[in-house]
């Protein structure tokens, strides 16, 4: 919100535990920042949902280069590559190639993000113990090469696919024009709406029905190691061409920062100065009730259940939301895993939630599932 007192504004999901079904703790938040708090927005790049999805790209492919001892390194490395790229360009009128340099050394991904300055847009996904791949579907790279996969974290985006309609089977189509089996790290990050035909609330409208990007320079936690990448996506049928590719990515990497601290995992004190909960305690048992009538008295196994409980909440001082979610990862690190999603833009929309979701007592599993979050790369769950 903006305003001289530089007040934050804050909405979450905030689920609890009722009878005889245990439900993970886990919240969603969006969090909107005063006008006092200038974000730095990255180089727009195109709009991958424009394309024909049914034609290929030119070229996928993903360069690694020896390992070094840390980021600055890296980064070094990595401006070379695109300058010999620049001056050897590749002859296909569309493609994306990912450029990738491994580190010596373990860096907390959530640790990159918060030096990066705010930059715009930026997305953060924890990762998660694996679930049986029978029930559901993959897109775009094998689960068992990405496996010490911790963390990832990225800023500005090679491509993105965001619309207002409701997402569609072309637009999966359209991701996964972009991603090849043979190049398991290149992703797309992103969310989509439980409902697109309800009414958008405002703090929700920069995301459309749906938003994923592909990081222009991303950063992966590995176990015991790391490793910093940029990923190049261009097609001229698109009006981006690989010119366009190159100079918004090395103006993305003039302002991503080397210099990683350790987080000190402390969120600054604040004070609320009003809250507004929709619907209110009362009301959310009610609904919890009427939940638990409606998988009682079903005769088809339930796939996905949703409740949410909003909370509004004004605070005296802005909530970086980088430091909320670092804080959050600290806590509760080996228990849930935690995303950041934020487009140009908009506010930050950034989630904690566990690995396991709800089971009942009978021999049916229902599965709870409170976040419109899903990893392009990693299972989609359809509920019926």
């Amino acid at each position: 919100m903006a305003g001289a007192t530089r007040h934050c504004l804050v909405r979450f999901a905030d689920p609890e535990p009722v009878k005889t079904i245990t439900i993970s703790c886990q919240t969603t938040l969006s969090i909107r920042q005063s006008s006092h708090h200038r974000y730095q927005s990255c180089s727009l790049s195109m709009n991958g949902c424009r394309g024909e999805p049914r034609l290929p790209m030119g070229t996928v492919e993903s360069r690694t280069f020896p390992a070094v001892a840390s980021p600055a390194l890296a980064m070094d490395i990595l401006k070379s590559a695109i300058s010999q790229l620049k001056s050897n360009p590749p002859s296909f009128t569309s493609g994306i190639i990912r450029l990738q340099v491994p580190i010596e050394e373990e860096i907390e991904a959530i640790e990159w993000l918060h030096a990066q300055n705010q930059l715009l847009p930026r997305c953060y996904f924890s990762g998660r113990r694996q679930i049986n791949a029978s029930a559901g579907c993959f897109i775009g790279a094998h689960s068992s090469i990405s496996h010490n996969l911790v963390s990832v974290a990225g800023v500005g985006s090679a491509v993105f696919f965001r619309d207002l309609r409701p997402f569609s089977y072309s637009d999966w189509r359209s991701i996964k024009r972009f991603l090849s089996r043979e190049c398991p790290f290149i992703r797309a990050y992103g969310a989509i709406r439980f409902d697109a035909r309800a009414e958008i609330s405002s703090e929700w409208e920069d995301f459309g029905s749906f938003y994923f990007m592909v990081p222009q320079v991303e950063f992966d936690e590995l176990e015991e190691t790391s490793m910093l990448a940029v990923t190049l996506a261009w097609d001229n049928a698109l009006s981006w061409t690989w010119k366009d590719a190159v100079e918004t990515l090395e103006s993305t990497m003039r302002q991503v920062s080397s210099n990683v601290v350790k987080l000190r995992n402390e969120v600054s004190r604040t004070f609320i100065i009003s809250s507004n909960h929709v619907p209110t305690k009362r009301h959310w048992y009610l609904a919890v009730e009427r939940a638990l009538q409606i998988i009682n008295r079903s005769s088809a196994p339930l796939t996905k259940v949703v409740l949410a409980r909003s909370s509004r909440v004004v605070t005296t001082t802005d909530i970086d939301p980088i430091t909320w979610l670092a804080c959050l990862k600290h806590v509760e690190g080996e228990n849930a895993y935690q995303f950041c999603l934020q487009p140009p833009d908009a506010p930050a929309f950034i989630g904690n939630t566990s690995n396991y979701f709800i089971e009942n007592g009978s021999t049916s599993l229902v599965r709870l599932w409170l976040e419109p979050v899903l990893e392009v790369d990693r299972l989609l769950w359809i509920s019926k």
